[in-house]
């Protein structure tokens, strides 16, 4: 029920329908209108997730999604396969809840590193942040610190995200 005027249309003229009378049926006359307010607005659509797989690249988010819900992200091994967010729906019994796969983070994208901004807003728009953390440090990385790295990002970025509830999925532990 929320509403936004951006513009305030112009006062609207009188058309012929105004200037008919019984003996001028037809008229041929009408009225202009005033014009309206003119703005250039831009625009910005944010996903709404429950949850919001966050992690440095290739720790798993991707295929983690692929298997808890029916979601086909775009599965390779190369950073960054990952360039646009992937929705996907997990149903558990009679409870169903949406489940955003989010490019991954480097250090800088609070200040717009990497693809940093683009989806750090839509992480805004969770309820749930869900660390994916690479626990093999293949990329040799600390697990510990790529949390530690991943916060203070997203804390950088927004206050309001290092207060949401956060779940830490342990990955490639094989």
């Amino acid at each position: 029920g929320q509403e936004c005027v951006v513009a305030k249309g112009g006062r609207g003229g009188k058309g012929n329908a105004a200037f008919m009378s019984n003996k001028n049926k037809a008229p041929l006359t009408s009225e202009l209108g005033e014009p309206g307010e003119e703005r250039n607005i831009q625009c910005e659509l944010k996903l709404l997730a429950d949850v919001g797989l966050v992690g440095f690249p290739s720790v798993g988010k991707s295929s983690l999604i692929s298997v808890i819900s029916a979601a086909k992200p775009k599965i390779a091994d190369y950073h960054f396969t990952t360039l646009t967010p992937n929705l996907g729906v997990v149903k558990a019994e009679d409870y169903s809840y949406v489940v955003a796969d989010l490019p991954g983070m480097i250090e800088g994208a609070s200040e717009g590193a990497g693809l940093g901004h683009k989806f750090l807003k839509h992480i805004e728009r969770t309820k749930i942040i869900c660390h994916v953390i690479d626990m093999s440090a293949s990329e040799g990385r600390s697990p510990y610190e790529d949390y530690l790295k991943i916060r203070l990002e997203l804390e950088k970025f927004s206050k309001k995200l290092i207060s949401k509830p956060e779940i830490i999925i342990a990955n490639k532990m094989d």
